[in-house]
């Protein structure tokens, strides 16, 4: 959940998980060790091999974005469906107060199809638990039918409303579910220039009975679905890097100093590489790829590029997510993203969360009949 030290503020926690939080630190941190290293819940997840899955639909749902969009129907797009929330009351058994909720953060559902076979998976988990709890409520996704959850990065953004949604579903998510991460630093302690952000409560995932599977290589999910592993930085692209990061554990938060590389263990905040981040990709039957790029980090071309290269396809159909470019990035920054991703050129372009309303006009203006603004609620469905 959160918190890096004892300044956890008493609403955050019932009383005796707030003891075991901010009481012996030092005790906690050595049974957790213990616990990870003797129960077997955390393992390497199955590497991606030569053979990509590949799926004959696709339907991914916005669950948490910064905007909220209404009065705006469904659309067709040759093979893509964009299905738009009606506007008003959503759910007509109960007064016009309960409807979609938009916050800063990001929270994606994709379910796919082969065949007969459906699966369903999460990937990031939004800034608040009501929220993710309210709009998974209303856009009735099933938590019990999850297959699988993906965090993409270690910023609270993405992973704040995980405990608050676990809490919620208890007993009614799958035993052992697989929950992936790109490395050990996911679970650092981090902090912006606003103040602290953080850290990924290791115990709480543990104590929902998840299987915590480490993907620092491609890996497969759901049978379905590969995540691109760790994202090399090798493209012109120069994104911002918002927070610092903490080697160590403190109060049974933070990550393990043996498990990230040696560099980082300084015992101070250092600025945040990403190392970490991984996107979650679909190989779409006859049409190509699916990124879905959470938050770009490591640099929109660079996950991309690395999704192509861990799957060995070339052809892009979608990319879904944010693409971290904002101010103070300039004009020029923004054009040659552009021009590469024309270069790379995907038949769609879905801006969620962090784009920037300046790449948006600019890449508007470039791709008008690729470019669709994401928003909470929005179902984003492929294939027939």
């Amino acid at each position: 959940m959160l918190l890096s030290a004892c300044n956890c503020p008493p609403t955050s926690f019932g009383i005796s998980r707030r003891a075991l939080i901010c009481g012996g630190g030092a005790g906690f941190a050595s049974a957790l060790v213990s616990t990870l290293a003797g129960n077997g819940r955390t393992a390497r997840a199955q590497a991606l091999g030569s053979r990509v899955p590949e799926v004959d639909r696709l339907a991914v749902t916005i669950v948490t974005d910064t905007q909220l969009i209404k009065f705006i129907p469904t659309e067709k797009r040759n093979d893509l469906t964009i299905e738009r929330r009606p506007a008003g009351n959503v759910r007509p058994d109960a007064p016009p107060r309960f409807d979609l909720v938009a916050e800063w953060g990001l929270s994606m559902h994709a379910q796919s199809q082969r065949g007969s076979d459906v699966r369903n998976v999460l990937i990031d988990f939004g800034y608040t638990a009501e929220t993710l709890n309210n709009n998974f409520s209303i856009l009735r996704l099933d938590p019990g039918k999850i297959d699988a959850l993906v965090l993409s990065h270690g910023h609270y953004d993405h992973f704040g409303g995980l405990v608050g949604f676990l809490g919620a579903n208890k007993g009614k998510l799958k035993r052992r579910l697989p929950f992936f991460v790109g490395g050990e630093d996911c679970f650092c302690t981090r902090e912006t220039p606003a103040g602290q952000y953080g850290s990924l409560d290791r115990q709480a995932i543990l104590d929902a009975d998840l299987s915590l599977m480490l993907a620092e290589g491609p890996a497969v999910v759901a049978d379905h679905a590969f995540t691109t592993g760790k994202i090399p930085q090798t493209s012109f692209e120069r994104p911002l890097r918002p927070s610092s990061e903490k080697i160590g554990i403190v109060n049974g938060f933070g990550c393990f100093p043996d498990k990230v590389s040696p560099a980082k263990n300084t015992g101070t905040f250092i600025p945040d590489d990403f190392e970490h981040e991984i996107a979650t990709n679909f190989l779409l039957r006859d049409k190509g790829l699916v990124v879905l790029t959470s938050c770009s980090h490591r640099g929109v071309v660079n996950t991309i590029r690395q999704a192509q290269a861990a799957s060995g396809i070339s052809k892009v159909h979608a990319v879904i997510g944010g693409f971290h470019i904002v101010p103070p990035l300039d004009d020029d920054y923004i054009h040659q993203v552009i021009a590469t991703l024309k270069e790379i050129d995907p038949t769609y372009l879905v801006l969620a969360h962090c784009c920037g309303e300046r790449f948006y006009d600019l890449s508007r203006g470039a791709f008008p009949d690729k470019v669709i603004h994401s928003a909470v609620g929005t179902r984003f469905v492929f294939g027939t």
